[in-house]
C-alpha cells in the first residue's frame, strides 16, 4: 500500500512514536511519501532516520491511506490536505483526548496488520462548508467538525440573527454561536452544552456560546438544510472560526452554511463501536462516587 504522512511538528517528546510508525511500515514494505513540513521536523530538528520514497507540499499527493500522527487538531489538518481526494484517514494519537485520532501507539502494530490483510472499517463522516463573500474564508471553507461565529474586540455580546431554508429561527445575543457536525458534536460544541450526536445521525447541531437568554437551548437539524447567519457587533466585525482557524469579517458578511458536496472517509478499527469510544474517552456513565 501507499500511505501518504502527516504530523504534529510541535511534539518532540512524542517522536519515538513517529520511529516506531516508520519502523511498521517498512516491515511490511509499504510505499511512504510525507508531507515535507513533518519530515524536516523529524530529521532536521530531530535528527531522526526517517525514509520516505517522496516528499509533497500542500495537497499534491496520491496515496492508498493518510496516516495522521498527533492529536485531533492534527487529524482536521489532515482531512483539510485530503479535501475531496476520498483518501480514506487513519488517526493515531499522540495527542490528549483523541477522538478522530483513536489508535493509540500500543495499538499500531496490531491495527496495520489488520489493515494489511484487509481487516477494517472506513465510516463516511459530513462536513459542511461556508459560503459568503469573504475572499479569505474561501480559501478553505470546509470543516469537518464545527464552523463558529464569535465576537471580538469587545466584551460585548454580539447579534446573530439566524434562518433555516429561509425561515426565522433566532436572533442569539451571545458570545458566538457553534454550527456543528456529528463528528464535532464531541468538540467545541460539546464544550458549551451541545449534545452528543451519533457520526452517521445525517444532523447538525446549533449551539449558542454563553447566551444572554436562559431559554435559548441548543437545537438538532438535518444536515441537508442551509443555515444563513448576519451578525451585528458593536465593535462592527467578528470572528469566524472554521475548524479552528479564524478570520476576522465585517458585520456586513453574510453567512451561509450548508453540507459540503463530499464527506471524509475515516479508517476504524474492525470492532470500533462508536459508544465504547465515549466510555473510555468521556467516562461516559462512570460513577466517581465507586
Amino acid at each position: 500500500m501507499k500511505f501518504a504522512i502527516f504530523g504534529n511538528t510541535y511534539q518532540a517528546k512524542k517522536s519515538s512514536h513517529a520511529l516506531r510508525l516508520f519502523q511498521l511500515l517498512r516491515r511490511q514494505k509499504a510505499e511512504v511519501c510525507m508531507c515535507r513540513d513533518f519530515y524536516q521536523f523529524l530529521t532536521a530538528e530531530l535528527k531522526m532516520d526517517v525514509h520516505a520514497d517522496y516528499l509533497f507540499d500542500g495537497d499534491n499527493f496520491t496515496a492508498d491511506m493518510v496516516i495522521s500522527i498527533g492529536g485531533d487538531g492534527t487529524f482536521l489538518k489532515a482531512a483539510r490536505r485530503v479535501g475531496k481526494k476520498g483518501i480514506p484517514i487513519l488517526g493515531i494519537n499522540t495527542g490528549r483526548l483523541g477522538f478522530l485520532a483513536d489508535i493509540s501507539p500500543e495499538e499500531m502494530e496490531e491495527t496495520f496488520d489488520e489493515i494489511q490483510s484487509g481487516r477494517y472499517s472506513v465510516e463516511e463522516r459530513s462536513v459542511l462548508q461556508l459560503i459568503c463573500d469573504d475572499k479569505h474564508l474561501q480559501d478553505a471553507p470546509y470543516a469537518l467538525n464545527e464552523i463558529a461565529v464569535l465576537k471580538r474586540d469587545s466584551s460585548s455580546m454580539i447579534s446573530i440573527r439566524t434562518a433555516i431554508n429561509g425561515a426565522y429561527l433566532n436572533t442569539y445575543q451571545a458570545d458566538g454561536l457553534v454550527i456543528a457536525t456529528p463528528t464535532g458534536s464531541t468538540a467545541y460544541s460539546l464544550s458549551v452544552g451541545g449534545p452528543i450526536m451519533v457520526p452517521h445521525s445525517n444532523t447538525v447541531v446549533i449551539t449558542p456560546v454563553a447566551p444572554h437568554s436562559l431559554n435559548v437551548r441548543p437545537i438538532v437539524i438535518r444536515d441537508d438544510w442551509e443555515i444563513t447567519l448576519d451578525v451585528e457587533s458593536r465593535s462592527h466585525n467578528f470572528l469566524v472560526a472554521i475548524d479552528g482557524r479564524s478570520e476576522t469579517c465585517k458585520e456586513t458578511t453574510q453567512l451561509t452554511i450548508r453540507r459540503a458536496d463530499y464527506s471524509v472517509k475515516v479508517v476504524k478499527r474492525f470492532n470500533h463501536i462508536f459508544f465504547d469510544t465515549l466510555r473510555s474517552k468521556m467516562m461516559w456513565g462512570a460513577d466517581g462516587r465507586r
